[in-house]
């Protein structure tokens, strides 16, 4: 009560935040007044002299002070040379349509630009002009030099908002770039230089992982820093696409999927689970019939566990009564006393299927009809067990030993690959529906976003799903990807040092962008009031009823010359809803995922008279709807959705006119998300009939109760998706730093060296810094690493302490690299440096990659053990850091003498190692007639191979290299001598 009578008379924090920047508004106004006399000259001045002095300013934060101070007059810059084009009618092009300049900034636009230039978001209601908004904390941010950026959704909308404020940004002065899908490095460099750069958020974040992750050379790289960012909707890129990570791919280098050849046993089982499914569901109907309700509500929660989509289930559900026992049953079942109850139900189906989880599992049953000769062919060997009797089998030799270890080990592998594959074809055929998750495509299955309902060419869903998915559609099965380089989009815009967003629906997630994203939400008012006026939802028993209610609506407002909006939440529906409007003779467009290209152009007309246009719920976002003349004296536009979405802010988005909101106890959010028991008791009070609906503000509040608990859900799916990112996003910032540090360095020799200095005294601890020191292994690795030909006489290790042995390899494996380098192209050793650290840097770390994907897959099972699986991620996932970068080291010191610049160099270099090896000091670098001198070139790529120490030192031995005689074999190849391991785990260990 206090807090509600301490608002009305202070106002809200929102109100007064908005009364504290009226000042500012004032200021702004009052300069707009004084330019009106300058000249374009003298107003375009303005522009390079404050580009000049902020560039004279070194500090970033201080560069930020002196645009705080400059805004109030900036900003009246950019007013005033709006109002000039708009005096003169300055007609220019837009995506290749003809265009007048016909605004000038309101004092509420004022005021989204001050909040936008604050790093905040700016909710702004559909069609008060964000886009023009925007143009003001750009062109401020822009004068540092650094770069100023708009996030947009959508390829269309970057190039048309970049023409079109274009205009605006080149009469003051600025340059301003777009990225678009297929342009070329060269190009993307260009745009990314310019002072504005208008993209989508997907561009931008590829750029960044193609830039630290990929590029060997600073050319290569397009992107220039992260300082100023505007993120347009931005609700739609930072909340609805964030728990999708970008990933850039790349095939895998070995296929081993089967889902081919399980294909037709999963379409067999799927069907024989449909009859039994329907058997049951007949058997229950008679139940219900004779009366007993309690035998009929057990038989459907059993077709509900095994098929939730079951059409005699869902009609089912419309009727009061049997939902109730259907409830029951279900409540009773997951009872802690019930569960052996349970377990016996779900065995007597084929699979069960959780539609909330999107899990498929098998029964017993299930799993006899895929395999009905092999009882264990869905059981794990326990290989621990086993490999502990194999190595306490006396009768066994070594190499027996390892032989039948590895026969385990393949078993499993092949089980493992089975189950998998089952498990995910499972998925596909019952959970994922062709025009709903995904479409198909030039012989492809394309995945359509769940919010946006936008196709995402080029996205693949991972761990083999997709693979299921086109085995499924009898589509060409693509190989295995694998991860290259990976980023959330939560992670790519922390990156900015000022972010700010605008959107006309941020409110209902404020708590998530203040916690994610530091970012606080201002609402601005409009500029004229809002002539929409909102009605309660319409609720009605079933989806049939449903729909044949918003076809006759849709009529009623189509004849009188109203234009109507249907939204919609899938492909399926809007392709629903098109078919009745047919039947109806109604005209109208559809637009949804099948018609991207036309997206923005439907939306834009969808305000003439008597228009009909059906969408998915985010298409066509940013694209505001003009109406037609008379269209206001019909009502304006009729917005009507077909269902309830999973976040609030989605249904809020329209256009002056009317809205309302058709749902049914058939639609996904009210069977999940359950406000459907509540209003189901209200139906039967009232007694409803077939096609009558239900009205009420109350009710409208029981389907936002349900959406709130949806978005609590997506919420800490987000949220967790985050916490588990955040560790790999410190890893990847480390790794990344110093792939940038390797292309940057002007003496990438200086980084060789500190890997030698680092690397080598840790290999000589792990041998010699025991209780028995190993100096054999320490010259076998000694001499297959580097060209040294060191003897343990020659080495003499036992009279030197650890870290003077340390120093002794680290001056000698220097001194035979600054000799190599010698007989390299003298410009070419730079790059062959950088080479030999980004090689190992991106070949481990897609490794490491990998192996944090099946890290953070499995963690999971942790929580059995009464673990939290995050803190046991954060644990291993350190320990994997610690090892990779160990590694990276390690493989710079056996690819130092393993690279060459030219072939002919190296050679000359190898012939004079007998000369070094022999002599203390060899020549320092090739004299007059070296060439006369070349012998059969020398291998120090295998090592030099000392004797052990007995005498064996008198004499080098020297072997020449290894001619192949058969073709290369890959690291991730079976290995050719036949032990079924990969090569890099078999032979390629010591090749």
């Amino acid at each position: 009560m206090v807090s509600w009578i301490l608002k009305k008379i202070l106002g809200s924090k929102n109100q007064r935040e908005l009364r504290r920047l009226a000042p500012i508004v004032r200021r702004i106004n009052e300069f707009d007044e004084q330019f009106k006399s300058l000249s374009d000259d003298d107003l375009r001045a303005k522009t390079a002299a404050w580009k000049e002095e902020i560039s004279k300013i070194p500090e970033l934060q201080d560069q930020w002070k002196k645009l705080d101070e400059i805004l109030p007059e900036a900003f009246a810059v950019v007013k005033n040379a709006a109002r000039r084009l708009k005096e003169r009618q300055h007609s220019f092009t837009v995506c290749d349509q003809p265009m007048v300049w016909d605004m000038v900034h309101f004092d509420v636009q004022l005021l989204g630009g001050v909040v936008l230039h604050r790093g905040r978001i700016a909710e702004m209601a559909t069609g008060e002009g964000k886009t023009l908004v925007a143009t003001l904390p750009l062109y401020l941010n822009a004068l540092t030099g650094r770069g100023a950026h708009l996030v947009t959704v959508n390829d269309y909308l970057a190039r048309r908002d970049a023409e079109w404020m274009g205009l605006l940004y080149d009469f003051l002065g600025l340059t301003v770039g777009c990225i678009q899908h297929d342009q070329e490095p060269d190009v993307r460099r260009e745009q990314y230089a310019m002072d504005i750069t208008y993209g989508t958020n997907s561009e931008f974040g590829f750029d960044y992982l193609r830039d630290n992750g990929m590029a060997t050379t600073r050319e290569q790289q397009v992107q220039r820093g992260y300082h100023y960012a505007i993120v347009d909707e931005v609700d739609s890129i930072l909340i609805d696409e964030a728990r999708t990570p970008l990933i850039i791919s790349g095939p895998a280098t070995i296929s081993t999927h089967q889902y081919d050849k399980w294909k037709p046993l999963i379409e067999q089982l799927v069907r024989k689970q449909n009859m039994l499914c329907n058997r049951v569901a007949s058997e229950a109907i008679e139940k219900f019939e004779h009366g007993d309700v309690e035998t009929g509500g057990r038989l459907m929660f059993k077709v509900k566990l095994g098929q939730p989509r079951n059409k005699q289930l869902l009609r089912m559900m419309e009727d009061p009564d049997k939902r109730r026992a259907i409830d029951k049953a279900e409540l009773s079942f997951y009872q802690d006393t019930r569960k052996e109850e349970l377990f016996q139900l779900k065995e007597e189906m084929f699979f069960t299927i959780d539609e909330k989880s999107n899990e498929a599992d098998l029964s017993e049953q299930g799993r006899t009809f895929l395999n009905p000769d092999d009882p264990n062919a869905f059981v794990l060997p326990d290989l621990i067990n086993e490999f502990t009797e194999i190595d306490l089998d006396p009768t066994l030799p070594d190499e027996e030993k390892d032989k039948k270890k590895s026969e385990r080990q393949q078993y499993c592998d092949a089980q493992a690959e089975r189950i998998h594959n089952i498990s995910q074809l499972l998925k596909a055929y019952c959970l994922f529906e062709k025009d709903v998750q995904y479409v198909l495509e030039d012989n492809k299955v394309v995945i359509v976003d769940e919010f946006t309902g936008r196709k995402m060419p080029g996205r693949r869903w991972s761990d083999g799903l997709h693979q299921a998915v086109e085995a499924k559609e009898g589509v060409q099965i693509d190989r295995e990807t694998q991860t290259l380089a990976t980023i959330t989009i939560q992670n790519y815009f922390r990156l900015y040092q000022k972010l700010a967003g605008m959107t006309g629906t941020a409110e209902t997630e404020a708590a998530e962008f203040h916690d994610i994203y530091k970012l606080d939400v201002n609402m601005i008012p409009t500029n004229r009031p809002v002539r929409r006026t909102d009605n309660n939802d319409r609720i009605y028993k079933t989806r049939r009823e449903k729909y044949n209610a918003v076809i006759k609506e849709i009529r009623e407002a189509h004849v009188k010359g109203q234009p109507v909006l249907v939204g919609t939440v899938s492909v399926e529906a809007s392709e629903l809803l098109s078919r009745m409007l047919k039947r109806d003779k109604i005209p109208h467009n559809v637009l949804n995922a099948k018609f991207h290209m036309q997206e923005a152009e439907i939306v834009a007309r969808a305000g003439q008279p008597g228009t009909v246009t059906i969408s998915t719920n985010m298409a066509g976002r940013g694209t505001d709807i003009k109406l037609g003349s008379g269209v206001t004296e019909q009502g304006g536009l009729m917005v009507v959705g077909t269902e309830r979405h999973e976040a609030r802010r989605i249904d809020r988005q329209g256009d002056p006119g009317a809205s309302r909101f058709y749902v049914s106890f058939e639609d996904d959010l009210m069977r999940n998300f359950g406000a459907a028991d509540r209003m189901t008791k209200i139906m039967e009070r009232f007694g409803l009939e077939e096609g009558q609906e239900l009205e009420h503000r109350w009710l409208n509040k029981s389907v936002e109760t349900a959406q709130k608990r949806v978005e609590q859900r997506n919420y800490l799916i987000r949220k967790r998706t985050l916490d588990f990112d955040d560790v790999m996003n410190m890893q990847r910032e480390v790794v990344y730093t110093y792939r940038n540090e390797v292309i940057d360095s002007e003496e990438p020799r200086k980084l060789i060296f500190e890997v030698i200095d680092e690397a080598v005294p840790g290999k000589v601890k792990e041998y010699l810094d025991v209780d028995e020191p190993n100096y054999t292994g320490l010259v076998h690795w000694v001499n297959t690493t580097f060209p040294l030909g060191l003897t343990k006489e020659k080495a003499q290790f036992e009279t030197r302490s650890v870290d003077e042995n340390a120093q002794f390899l680290v001056e000698k494996i220097k001194d035979a690299y600054e000799r190599k380098s010698a007989y390299e192209e003298p410009t070419a050793v730079k790059s062959l440096e950088r080479y030999i650290i980004l090689n190992a840097i991106d070949r481990l770390w897609q490794e490491h990659l990998y192996a944090m994907d099946a890290l953070r897959e499995g963690v999971y099972l942790r929580g059995y053990a009464q673990k939290d699986p995050l803190i046991e991620y954060k644990t291993e996932a350190y320990d994997m850091f610690v090892e990779l970068m160990a590694n990276i080291k390690n493989e710079v010191l056996n690819n130092l003498f393993r690279s060459t610049s030219n072939l002919q160099a190296f050679e000359n270099f190898l012939a004079t190692l007998p000369q070094f090896l022999l002599r203390e000091h060899a020549p320092s670098a090739p004299t007059a007639g070296a060439e006369s001198r070349i012998r059969q070139p020398v291998g120090a790529m295998a090592g030099v191979v000392a004797g052990d120490g007995d005498g064996a030192g008198e004499g080098v031995s020297i072997d020449l290299p290894i001619r192949r005689s058969l073709p290369k074999v890959g690291r991730n190849e079976p290995c050719p001598c036949g032990s079924g391991k990969k090569y890099k785990n078999c032979c390629g260990r010591v090749a």
